[in-house]
């Protein structure tokens, strides 16, 4: 998915109860296509700086299923945690530009929203969690 407003490639989902539990989120290898080549099996680092400017690192995993075709899990367990992420919390990756001489990996920002409820109004506010 693009980030319209800022010309910039993200990609996002909601997270479900047993992602939540488990720390781990699944994408459909189409969802996160443009930022990553598949290779099954292979272990790779997603560098994020959350919304408090904290930099923190996930390890992703490749893999393809008979029946529901090519994923990606993502594990963040120190990060799950201490954000208390619940289900139905809308994450988005976007990427970030790289530095010449950095790391040649990619990095994103890392934002959290999460439904809340005001004056009988739903509506959906940055999580910002120390």
């Amino acid at each position: 998915m693009e980030n319209q407003e800022q010309g910039k490639q993200s990609f996002s989902k909601h997270l479900t109860q047993s992602e939540v539990r488990d720390r781990i989120i699944f994408f459909s290898y189409t969802d996160v296509a443009p930022f990553f080549e598949f290779q099954e099996g292979y272990l790779f680092f997603v560098n994020v700086t959350d919304s408090l400017g904290k930099a923190w690192t996930f390890i992703g995993t490749f893999y393809t299923n008979p029946e529901i075709g090519k994923y990606v899990s993502i594990k963040w367990p120190q990060f799950s945690s201490e954000k208390r992420l619940k289900a139905n919390d809308e994450v988005i990756f976007t990427e970030r530009p790289r530095r010449k001489g950095k790391a040649p990996w990619k990095k994103f920002k890392l934002v959290i929203k999460r439904k809340i409820r005001l004056f009988g109004q739903d509506i959906w506010g940055e999580l910002k969690v120390n």
